[in-house]
């Protein structure tokens, strides 16, 4: 399990009532760890309605998908006593990884999901309307289009100005690799955005991430010095003649590829 700022917020009670209800109501349906969390850390919320509300939808989780949910290797022991003290305990499996997807939430009581206005004739145009139809959202709608809308809401709302819309894309589990690749290499995400990929163990294993993190000159330099040392020699060559990278990523760059060339 990577970071999750999503639910940091959470933690943190930087979450409005409204979205908060979402939440507690499992209409949000964000990856299956951050929602058990959360509905967890809401049984403790100030309001009376909203505790009422995320215990009854516990109850509303198939205990099967919970049981064998529980059984994973990844799941935070707190959460296991938690359940245990209501009596649902992980379910017996060999020792092998469980097939089911991790990501996928345990329970999703939504309405309707957001879509995508009707083609139109130019792509362009097409953009522009749905630009315009996430501009006209509210906020909790923005955030269910940023956990369960289409690829294209999402390309969007990850450089939403609002953190919380775009650690909500994040925590979307229908994001994909190729998704996270093209929101590594984009400048106009948030920084935070980038902090959150480069921390993600997972996403860290596809070298395309690796690279667009590493040449994207929003990443913080600490970071991309990192990564550096994980490119071949054609991306670091690249790298070192880049004018759109910090300079002190350049100049490293340079010398690591006059040393290598040096050894040879």
């Amino acid at each position: 399990m990577g970071p999750t700022p999503f639910l940091d917020f959470f933690k943190r009670g930087d979450v409005a009532r409204d979205v908060r209800l979402l939440a507690a109501q499992g209409a949000l349906a964000p990856r299956a760890h951050e929602q058990l969390a959360i509905l967890v850390l809401l049984l403790e919320d100030p309001d009376a309605e909203i505790r009422e509300i995320a215990d009854h939808t516990l109850t509303l989780i198939p205990r099967g998908a919970l049981t064998t949910y529980l059984a994973r290797s990844d799941v935070p022991i707190g959460l296991r006593e938690f359940f245990g003290d209501r009596g649902v305990f992980p379910e017996e499996i060999p020792a092998i990884e469980l097939a089911n997807d991790p990501d996928l939430p345990l329970i999703d009581t939504g309405l309707a999901e957001p879509t995508v206005p009707d083609a139109a004739d130019d792509a362009a145009d097409d953009r522009e309307s749905l630009v315009k139809q996430l501009a006209e959202m509210s906020f909790p709608e923005r955030l269910k289009a940023a956990i369960k809308g289409s690829r294209e809401m999402r390309a969007i709302l990850v450089r939403d100005s609002n953190k919380m819309i775009s650690a909500a894309v994040l925590s979307s589990p229908r994001l994909t690799d190729s998704e996270v690749e093209s929101f590594a290499r984009m400048s106009s995400v948030g920084e935070e955005v980038l902090r959150v990929i480069g921390s993600n163990r997972s996403w860290m294993k596809r070298y395309g991430i690796v690279v667009g993190l590493t040449k994207n000159p929003k990443t913080p330099v600490a970071m991309s010095l990192n990564l550096m040392s994980r490119l071949n020699d054609k991306d670091l060559s690249a790298l070192a003649v880049d004018r759109n990278v910090p300079e002190p990523l350049r100049v490293a760059a340079r010398r690591k590829v006059l040393a290598a060339t040096s050894r040879k």
